[in-house]
């Protein structure tokens, strides 16, 4: 466990300042949101989505929330007629104040602090904007219309731009921090799995795990920078998860799997084994799938949920491998003999594990035959087990043949009742009775 402890302490080194700096960053944005509004003097009067001009705060009133007030005014105009009157200015008798209508609606009320703001007269204030308001009202043709709609989306994405620089570089700057982190907590990963497991597939896991976590905290905080709500991110996870599951179930299930089967360790790379109907060499083990050399060269990719789910026979897994012949010697030899030269040979072929038991078997007897079983061990990491196999078969033939010792075919005796047809012979297309 101390191992893991270390890991965890890196992690708190490298990534501690930058949750702290985010709480209180946090803190600081719910304790000034309140306050936010007030400090914004002048907002803007919208019409079809383009600014036109400008209002400012009242004694009773934010300029944010009389702006609001305005702009759905206008909103609900626009919404229920396409033909307006021109804009009405009705200034008071003492001037101190102006009501601007449209078809018979107060739109606003231009006021003294409106004319001290822009340094006019309310009477002169209040007919730039009446001009402003007639000038956008009317019904825009095509071209224009989205030609204004462009010119505002620009604007408004260059202002947005310029007011979250300062977000987007440092949001910036810990991406490229969390890269750097994440590419040494890989090799560091690498280097103490290399010395402590000793298994190439748990060395890629652990590191691979490591990168991936170390990215995961580094786009939480880039992200929480650029003033992502975690609280409705996580809602809204938490009501599309149930469809993310279903739509991606085969994916993470394979992930998961590889997870697994790294954890367990059934199999290294180089190892041989039989998985399905597939058997051959494992080349490569990631996360999704395995990719396995069949003996004839082929490359086979097999989801790890299929491999998880599947009977695995790992035929390297021990370095010993037994293998066995079996042959047929003459009825009449001496089997003592026949089992001495075999051990004898065996022992000598190159790739059979001579300390390991040779067993020679009479496996069954047959008409002039005596069928003999040979088994034996042999090193599978080490040589190549068919190739060593068929070097005892071909060993053990040279030997009984230089021993004189047949190794009989297959021979049939025909018993004939009545010898008298074979007085003149007999012709391959006679029949006998």
């Amino acid at each position: 466990m101390k191992k893991y402890y270390i890991l965890g302490f890196v992690f708190l080194t490298y990534f501690s300042p930058f949750f702290y700096s985010h709480l209180w960053a946090v803190k600081a944005q719910e304790s000034s949101v309140e306050s936010l509004e007030e400090n914004v003097f002048f907002a803007d009067v919208v019409v079809r989505g383009k600014p036109i001009f400008q209002v400012g705060g009242l004694a009773n009133i934010t300029a944010t929330e009389r702006a609001r007030t305005i702009n759905r005014r206008i909103a609900s105009l626009l919404s229920q007629s396409n033909s307006f009157n021109s804009v009405e200015v009705t200034v008071n008798g003492d001037g101190s104040s102006a009501l601007l209508r449209v078809n018979n609606r107060v739109l606003m009320t231009v006021t003294t602090q409106d004319a001290l703001d822009f340094n006019v007269s309310v009477s002169e204030l209040a007919g730039l904007w009446a001009e402003d308001l007639n000038e956008n009202l009317s019904q825009p043709s095509l071209v224009v219309d989205v030609a204004q709609r462009l010119d505002v989306t620009i604007q408004g994405l260059v202002r947005d731009t310029i007011n979250n620089l300062p977000s987007l570089v440092g949001a910036l700057i810990v991406i490229i921090f969390t890269w750097l982190v994440a590419v040494g907590v890989k090799n560091i990963a690498f280097v103490w799995a290399e010395k402590t497991e000793g298994d190439r597939s748990t060395e890629i896991l652990i590191s691979r795990l490591c990168y991936g976590g170390v990215w995961i905290v580094g786009s939480v905080i880039s992200l929480g920078i650029l003033g992502l709500d975690f609280g409705l991110l996580l809602g809204t996870l938490g009501l599309t998860s149930v469809a993310i599951g279903f739509s991606l179930k085969d994916v993470l299930g394979n992930y998961i799997s590889g997870v697994i089967l790294l954890a367990a360790r059934p199999f290294r790379i180089n190892d041989q084994v039989v998985i399905s109907d597939y058997e051959g060499t494992i080349t490569q083990i990631q996360l999704r799938a395995i990719t396995l050399q069949t003996y004839d060269g082929r490359l086979v990719y097999i989801p790890n949920q299929q491999v998880f789910q599947s009977s695995i026979v790992n035929i390297t897994a021990s370095p010993f491998r037994r293998s066995s012949i079996v042959f047929g010697v003459d009825d009449s030899g001496d089997l003592n003999l026949v089992k001495q030269i075999i051990r004898e040979t065996v022992v000598n072929i190159v790739g059979v594990e001579s300390e390991r038991k040779i067993m020679i078997l009479v496996k069954e007897l047959i008409p002039s035959t005596v069928n003999i079983e040979v088994l034996f061990w042999v090193n599978s990491r080490r040589q190549s087990f068919l190739q060593v196999t068929s070097d005892v078969c071909q060993g053990i033939k040279e030997a009984l043949e230089k021993a004189n010792i047949e190794t009989p075919t297959n021979s049939y005796v025909i018993t004939v009742d009545n010898p008298s047809i074979l007085d003149g012979g007999l012709h391959p297309t006679d029949t006998v009775s």
